[in-house]
This record gives C-alpha cells, structure tokens and sequence, in this order.
C-alpha cells in the first residue's frame, strides 16, 4: 500500500500544484463539508474523525457561526489592533474571562496555536522584566513535548525528530527540559504513582537549582500531551507538585492548552479535570477557540501576570498585524457560544468519552479482538482519545512482519482509514526519548457528534486497524 496513493491524489502528475504541502504528495481536495461529513473534489464523501487536527469542536457548516462571520463582514472586516479595537474582541475578551471563573484576568488574542505560545513565552518574559527580575531567562519544559512549529516554540518543546531540521538554529541555552509525565511508558515497575510524582517534582526543582532558582522564568507543559505521545494525562498529583516547585522559587506555571482546552476533554480547560483543578499563570488556547471556522489562538493570563504588566508599561509588548481580528474575533465567539447554548460539553462528558472509551476497548482489547497483542494502550476522555501500539511486546512479538506495509504501522492505518471514508491521524515517535519508538493514532471528533456516529467512527477505525494487521501476515 501506497501512502501517496493513499493519502494523497492519484492524479498528483496529471494535476500540479503550486503548493508546498507537508506532504511529499497533493492531498486530496475538499470541495465542501457539513458537520463531521467532508466531500472531496470527486465526489468521495469522508468522515472527519479528528476535527483536522483537534480543531473542528462543532463541525464544519454550523448556521450559527456562519451568520455571525456574515454580519461582521458588513460591519468590520479589518482593523489594526494598536490603532483601533473593535467589538466582536472586546465581547470574546469578556466571555473567556468571565467563563474562567477567576482564573485569568486579561486576554490577548493571536492568530492559531503556535502564535499563543511565543506570545506565551514573551508574555511571561515581560512579567519579569517589568516587575524588576531581569534575569529571569531560563524555560524549563518536557522532553516528548510540542508546542509550536516556530523557532522558538520548538527550542521550548522537545520532540527529537520534529527539532532535527533546525537544531543547528534551536535556542539550547533559555530553553531546558525534564522528563516527560507519561507514567505507562516511564514509571518504574516498582514505583507507586505518588512515588512517580515526587520523583518527577524532584527532577524539576533539581533543574531549578542547576540552572539558578532566579533565573528561571517559569515550567511549561501540555495538560494533556497532544500529537507527539498521543492523549497523555499525567499522573493525579502531577500538576500540584509542579506548581509547588514554581511557587517555592517564585516562577510561573504555564499550560499549554492549544489541543487539549476550550472543551476537548469536557470542561472549557484541561487542567479542570485533568490538571489536578490547578490554574496556571499563563495559558495559551488555539484550535477549539475558533473551530476553524478562523485563525485564532489567545493567551490567557492570571491576575498576577495581568498587574505585574499593567502596574508597569500597562501594555503588551507583542503583537502581529491580525491579532485581535474581528472576523476571526466573532467566528470564534459564536463557536463558544454554539458550545454554551447547545451544552456540548455535556455531550463531551457523558456521550461521547464513555461511548468512544468503551467501544475502542471492547473492539480492540477484547478477548477476541485480532489487534489486542498489538495494543499498547488505550487513554483519553471526552472527545479526544489516543490508541498506541506496540510490536515488541510478548505477545505480539513475531506475530506480524510490519515490512509488508512498507511504512509506519500508525501511518498506514491512517492512510487506509481514508480509504474506507474515514480521516484520523497517525504518528511515530512518541514511546521513546530518542523519538525513534512508538505507533499511535488519534481521534478527536467534534463535540456534537451523535451516539451513532461515534459507532461508525469507530467500527472504521477498527476495520482500518485489522486490514493493515492482515497486510502485515496477521
């Protein structure tokens, strides 16, 4: 099987493109799409299983925020944020702060994920500079972590085969890592969760001192670990004990939210239910803000940060030329306010975390299931969930001879889910330090999905999974 023929347009010679794609081949076209459904140029109808890639919380199509867009076109569709503000982005402010319930105090608004992130970073820069602790220069992050595809946010994550292109001109000297919060991988056998923690809290506040407790800016980390591992939570307690570390030596706590937050895991953000219910100092948000019905991320800051910077310069020192966008502004409060009115969260929670959660294990861990010896694990909640493999184990070692697919295992069940009509997404790496280890797939559909929908997601995944098995001599 054939990932450009999979993945990608059979026609690829016939039909050039002038883009350069992130894939080495042209990707099929969509040409519309309606709630979870996805129609490609011909004709072929998919399933989107994945929302892109966590992004599409409410479909695509909702009538909501496609009257919302419309209006605002005919009122503003542009102006400079240091020039003018304009109202859909004062109102967005206003709701993400009230809906925080304390936590944060101000917002600033970018343009997607990544952008969050360096405004992240800088953000947390200016507090101290501002606050009269220059230097204040060190980030202290995960190994196994992504936070973003510009220079700086790869310095600050780690993810060896993601980094490898750019190493040569990745910041190695404000930008250290500890290990990852990934107990099924990392925690010894003969370690209690509790002793996983500390020994994890001991690791960070010994890099704090290596490095000078009051140099360091702060710790970052996903609340929930995205694509790189594949829906990772970190142990209870994990959290807690990280942010005591900061508290002790007075640096910030800083999540990244931009794939597990607004919604995806059934509160509007993850450290609520999977974050020990700690609220950071600084968090950025992205793909479920806008649901890409437009390009926006925001950076979400905590009473402290907001008056250390506004008792000081009173002004945010970042910024770029569609920040605070009113049509990306207003798509985005009409999603959050789809998400509010039509109690989607709840639908998260209840609906589709124990449906999807129960089916997955039952299809792919039951005692008759033909991928049970190849299945690592099975994680996640509410509407994102993670499914890796494994080949070395005991019981699968042998059973299959993964050269017949000529690929990834991982990426050539991705590629033959598109085929059977289904889009997910698939990945490597993600098992090991060295990034050279680990098979797994995601699922994260919008959060209006039905019952029978979440059967028919997931009896294409299972299907997918088997066929490639097959392929493999299964």
């Amino acid at each position: 099987m054939s990932s450009t023929a999979a993945n990608g347009d059979a026609s690829f010679g016939s039909r050039p493109t002038g883009i350069l794609h992130r894939t080495p081949w042209r990707p099929p076209v969509a040409s519309s799409a309606e709630g979870i459904y996805v129609t490609l140029e011909n004709g072929k109808k998919l399933i989107d299983a994945v929302g892109g890639a966590a992004v599409a919380c409410i479909g695509n199509g909702h009538p909501a925020v496609r009257k919302a867009i419309k209006e605002q076109v005919d009122k503003v569709a542009y102006v400079y944020n240091m020039q003018l503000s304009n109202e859909p982005a004062e109102e967005l402010a206003h709701y993400l702060l009230q809906a925080s319930k304390g936590a944060f105090d101000l917002v600033g608004f970018v343009s997607g994920g990544s952008e969050a992130m360096e405004g992240v970073i800088k953000t947390a820069r200016q507090y101290f500079y501002e606050t009269g602790q220059p230097q204040r220069k060190n980030f202290i992050a995960r190994q196994l972590s992504f936070h973003g595809n510009t220079v700086a946010t790869l310095s600050l994550a780690y993810h060896p085969t993601r980094r490898a292109p750019y190493a040569a001109i990745l910041d190695t000297e404000n930008f250290h890592h500890v290990s990852p919060a990934y107990a099924a991988r990392f925690k010894s056998a003969d370690e209690t969760e509790e002793q996983y923690v500390e020994r994890l809290r001991k690791e960070l506040e010994d890099k704090f001192i290596e490095l000078g407790p009051d140099t360091v800016v702060g710790f970052v980390a996903e609340t929930v670990v995205g694509a790189t591992t594949g829906v990772v939570a970190a142990p209870k307690g994990y959290f807690k004990a990280m942010k005591s570390v900061c508290d002790k030596y007075g640096a910030l706590f800083i999540l990244d939210e931009v794939m597990s937050g607004m919604g995806r895991m059934g509160t509007l953000h993850a450290w609520e239910s999977y974050g020990d219910g700690i609220s950071p100092d600084l968090q950025a948000v992205a793909k479920g803000l806008g649901g890409g019905y437009a390009s926006i991320g925001a950076v979400l800051m905590s009473k402290r940060v907001a008056s250390g910077v506004r008792d000081a310069s009173g002004f945010w020192k970042h910024g770029h030329t569609y920040q605070a966008n009113p049509l990306a502004c207003a798509a985005s409060l009409a999603v959050q306010k789809v998400i509010a009115d039509e109690n989607l969260l709840e639908n998260v929670r209840t609906i589709i975390g124990p449906t999807m959660g129960t089916l997955l294990r039952e299809r792919l861990q039951g005692p008759n299931a033909p991928a049970r010896p190849f299945v690592f694990d099975i994680r996640g909640g509410g509407a994102w969930w993670g499914i890796e493999f494994d080949f070395d184990g005991p019981e699968a070692a042998g059973r299959v001879d993964l050269a017949k697919i000529k690929e990834p295992f991982a990426m050539a069940v991705q590629a033959r889910a598109l085929e059977n009509g289904l889009i997910i997404m698939g990945f490597t790496g993600g098992a090991s330090l060295d990034g050279k280890k680990g098979q797994h797939c995601m699922l994260s559909p919008a959060y209006n999905v039905t019952k029978e929908q979440i059967e028919t997601i997931v009896d294409g995944f299972v299907q997918s999974v088997e066929q490639v098995l097959k392929e493999a001599g299964l």
